[in-house]
């Protein structure tokens, strides 16, 4: 294995004019925390951009942080958290899941495969955060795009094309996110045995109420704490708005049975296991695959249903039902064809299996004609001859 180790841009660009030249293509790594995402590396060859690490400026009255790509989230955490601000995109920390324990996840990771947490219902996901970017493409030439301001309207929005193209368009040097305010206080509503059904009749009503959740997920029998199913749903703010939205909630969704209602550390300490998806992360469920789900709400108890019928699955609701977390047993191509035959719009994507399994099923969800050949085009345009993270999503991408 040939490992590269640049120390500054214009070492980068280089490494990758030489595989260009070469057409050797490169595995791109940060913190490898995700290196388990998508399909697996096919090259020997691995550059990594530990060298990009630290942050540059951060702004907390301009709400705005610039930083390395590969520097560590948590370093990215501690920051934010002495000036009581957050991502407010709630990124997860997938390693208990991807069984990385080891690796650091980075700030550049995360955005480039546009992960996001729990709050995405109500902040949106990380590309909507994502302001700026450094970057050197897969034709060895350096770029910026964005600026360290939200409303930088210069030229295409790359920000966006880069965030869940994971790293299959350009390495990624140095990035600017917006930030928030950290909430004054948090509470959680927890409704306890209901069904799929009514789980998502609970969360719809919640969501399209005027109390402002920032969080609805649903937790079957069988994967929530206890000996009944979990529906949660989150409320955050200054606390004299907090303690009133949390008790007419709880008044408005009383036909769906007795709540209880968590505090601050309670509250924290379940979305964060949420945000992780530590209930499908446990060492009995390591041998199952994990997929990701993205589906119409209204369509999640349906979908799920039909998976029951012929796999063993775990299942956790998250985004008011938006999006489906599913671990499956036994099934030979880890439920691949059973999911996709069920899924009649969204998409699904394979988060966990052997290498063998992601390397023969499609991991992410099959495109169209017209979306193929669109993305084909992006990746001509940014890294015509695959040199970075060759099949990372795609056999051609």
């Amino acid at each position: 294995m040939t490992v590269f180790r640049p120390k500054d841009e214009q070492e980068l660009a280089g490494v990758i004019q030489q595989a260009l030249e070469r057409e050797e293509p490169l595995e791109l790594l940060g913190g490898g925390s995700k290196r388990g995402l998508g399909r697996p590396p096919q090259t020997p060859h691995r550059l990594e951009l530990g060298a990009f690490s630290g942050i540059r400026v951060y702004e907390p009255e301009e709400l705005v942080l610039t930083a390395g790509a590969a520097t560590p989230l948590a370093e990215i955490e501690a920051a934010l958290d002495g000036a009581n601000q957050m991502l407010a995109f709630e990124p997860g920390d997938w390693r208990g899941l991807l069984g990385t324990e080891d690796a650091a996840p980075t700030i550049g990771g995360v955005l480039a495969c546009n992960l996001s947490g729990p709050r995405r219902i109500r902040q949106g996901a990380a590309r909507d955060h994502f302001l700026g970017l450094t970057g050197v493409s897969g034709r060895g030439e350096a770029f910026k795009a964005g600026g360290r301001v939200v409303k930088n309207v210069t030229g295409y929005d790359l920000c966006k094309l880069m965030a869940g193209s994971y790293g299959t368009l350009a390495a990624l040097t140095e990035v600017t996110v917006k930030v928030l305010p950290r909430p004054e206080a948090t509470r959680t509503l927890v409704l306890r045995g209901l069904d799929d059904g009514a789980a998502l009749a609970a969360m719809t009503e919640t969501l399209n109420s005027a109390h402002e959740p920032s969080g609805a997920a649903h937790l079957p029998q069988g994967v929530a704490v206890g000996d009944k199913a979990a529906t949660v749903l989150r409320v955050e703010g200054p606390v004299p708005s907090v303690e009133a939205r949390i008790a007419a909630l709880a008044r408005e969704l009383q036909r769906f049975g007795t709540a209880e209602i968590l505090d601050d550390a309670d509250s924290h300490g379940l979305w964060r296991s949420l945000r992780d998806v530590a209930p499908l992360a446990a060492p009995g469920d390591r041998a199952r695959t994990i997929w990701r789900v993205s589906v119409a709400p209204s369509a999640a108890p349906g979908f799920l249903a039909a998976i029951r019928k012929t796999l063993d699955a775990r299942s956790v609701l998250d985004w008011g039902g938006g999006l489906v977390w599913l671990a499956i047993a036994g099934a030979e191509d880890g439920g691949a064809a059973a999911i996709r035959a069920a899924l009649r719009s969204g998409h699904a994507t394979l988060i966990r299996a052997p290498d063998a399994l992601r390397a023969s099923v499609p991991v992410f969800q099959p495109r169209p004609p017209a979306v193929e050949a669109l993305t084909e085009r992006l990746k001509d345009s940014f890294d015509p001859k695959r040199i970075l993270n060759r099949g990372r999503m795609y056999r051609s991408f």
